[in-house]
């Protein structure tokens, strides 16, 4: 008895195996009978050109709607960063009350973004609507539906970057966008067994490419800032806890140029230390009672300066973790604004650490260097930077390479720069503008045709700048409810993944200065 009711058991759970797998295949046959009628009744209005995936609207619509939601979702980030930044200065100074003064808050005077939030709003909104209405023209005119359809629309879209009046903006983020498409182009290369990198199945692979392209930054600022974009030099000097002054005499220092005693006296004067300190036009040496004249303590002195770089960058940081979640992800930050809060405060603190640490191990290898050699050398700054970009192991793993290839591109300007001063490479005007336009063409092409090759956050951003009527089109609304169960269908059935990483949609862990170049 026992054995004939194993053996109706599983003839039982055999039936039920095959009425299911009967059960999908007509839910499967179902799917494809109305993709193709939905196919069929979008190519009957197109004529003989492929159809465009906004099936309810104009092109001409669809492209001016994605442009106005482009623009005011970029412009409310930067809006918004400038309003939360200003609060941070208020509370500092302890005008509390101020904070709910919206003149002092928000006033034209103190919070002076219009202009530049408009050119971003122009750069993401001018690309998006641009891109959507030449897909459409692409598709009409040619009358088929290619890879290069994409490449050529996002190359000619790329042409917003001239709502950026700054070329070393410009050239950031074609710098940017080119390690990108490089990522990209190897991730494909990889997937088809075509091409394999040494040494990028290391676990510390990503930490290494950060360590070098934060050398050569640090090295450029010390010995050739004029190669590296003014914001960016200006954001190094302000976190870190020397004075140009300073490295202005390290500089002519290596180099073996007279130092300007004058302006170094004047400095120590005004720090009330020059009774301590003997320098000369030549010396081996910038000692470190000049480097950190307020202390004679190394290890106090790089306490301080990280303690320091912590405060003073924080609030830069939430506001970089808090702001573009809110406002690109509203319905989730109303539904839980505790827990955004939370994760925005934790990941600031992450990073804030992360960058403190990095300022206080660049400072202890220069003091270091000063205790045990009498002569400096240009090189000891390189190294400096190299050691102190060790700093990112206190990042998350998955971030890693984010700022690494955030890093990098920095990194290229610099030898841009400086190949080009020493007549290397020829000075092609509004060669940024090129390189942002190629690049974007290859970003759109891999986000519409290999997706899988692009960085989960960048693929996200993009799709959420683009809306997602177009990356991942819905049913239309002309069919019939079987579409609309067999997509609920597929959405009951679809496996969850913690913070959406299986679509690329990018958590409020994952916005940080980094991830936000250009900002």
């Amino acid at each position: 008895m026992p054995a004939l009711s194993d053996s109706t058991n599983s003839r039982l759970l055999v039936d039920n195996a095959e009425a299911e797998r009967r059960l999908r295949e007509a839910e499967d046959r179902l799917r494809e009978a109305m993709d193709e009628l939905h196919r069929r009744q979008r190519t009957a209005a197109c004529g003989d050109s492929p159809p465009c995936d906004h099936a309810d609207d104009s092109c001409v619509a669809n492209a001016i709607g994605n442009l106005c939601q482009s623009f005011l979702l970029s412009y409310g980030v930067r809006v918004g960063i400038g309003i939360l930044l200003r609060g941070f200065k208020l509370a500092r100074g302890k005008s509390y009350s101020s904070l709910l003064d919206l003149k002092q808050l928000v006033s034209e005077k103190d919070l002076i973004v219009r202009e530049e939030a408009c050119r971003i709003g122009l750069l993401f909104g001018g690309f998006t609507g641009s891109y959507h209405a030449l897909r459409c023209l692409l598709r009409k005119r040619r009358k088929k539906e290619t890879p290069m359809n994409a490449i050529l629309a996002g190359s000619i879209a790329g042409l917003s970057i001239l709502a950026l009046d700054d070329s070393n903006r410009r050239r950031t983020l074609a710098l940017y966008l080119l390690a990108r498409v490089a990522q990209c182009a190897y991730n494909s290369a990889k997937s088809k067994n075509k091409f394999h990198l040494w040494g990028s199945h290391w676990r510390h692979g990503d930490s290494l490419l950060f360590s070098l392209a934060c050398a050569q930054v640090m090295y450029a600022f010390v010995m050739r800032p004029e190669s590296l974009p003014k914001s960016y030099k200006d954001f190094i000097q302000k976190t870190g806890p020397v004075a140009a002054p300073v490295y202005k005499a390290v500089k002519d220092n290596c180099r073996g140029r007279p130092v300007d005693v004058a302006s170094i006296l004047a400095y120590l004067n005004s720090r009330r230390k020059s009774s301590n300190v003997k320098l000369g036009e030549f010396p081996s040496i910038i000692p470190c009672s000049v480097i950190h004249p307020d202390t004679t303590s190394c290890l106090a002195h790089n306490a301080k300066a990280a303690s320091a770089t912590f405060r003073k960058t924080f609030p830069l940081y939430f506001s970089l973790t808090f702001v573009p979640f809110a406002v690109l992800h509203l319905q989730k930050f109303m539904d839980t604004p505790a827990r955004a809060c939370w994760l925005a405060v934790k990941g600031a603190v992450q990073s804030t650490s992360f960058l403190s640490a990095f300022v206080g191990i660049f400072q202890a290898v220069i003091c270091l260097h000063r205790k045990i050699a009498s002569a400096d050398h240009k090189l000891v700054y390189w190294v400096a930077g190299a050691l102190s970009g060790l700093s990112i192991l206190l990042e998350k793993k998955t971030r890693r390479g984010e700022l690494a290839l955030y890093v990098l591109p920095r990194a290229g300007e610099s030898w841009w720069n400086i190949l080009v001063k020493r007549h290397l490479l020829p000075d092609v005007k509004n060669a940024e503008v090129a390189l942002f336009c190629a690049c974007m063409g290859g970003i759109m092409y891999y986000l519409e045709h290999e997706p899988d090759t692009m960085a989960p956050f960048l693929r996200g951003l993009i799709r959420r700048f683009l809306t997602s009527r177009i990356s991942n089109p819905g049913p239309s609304s002309s069919l019939t409810a079987s579409y609309a169960y067999l997509h609920n269908f597929e959405a009951t059935n679809k496996p969850k993944v913690e913070d959406n990483q299986q679509d690329g949609t990018p958590t409020s862990k994952q916005y940080n200065l980094e991830s936000i170049p250009g900002l």
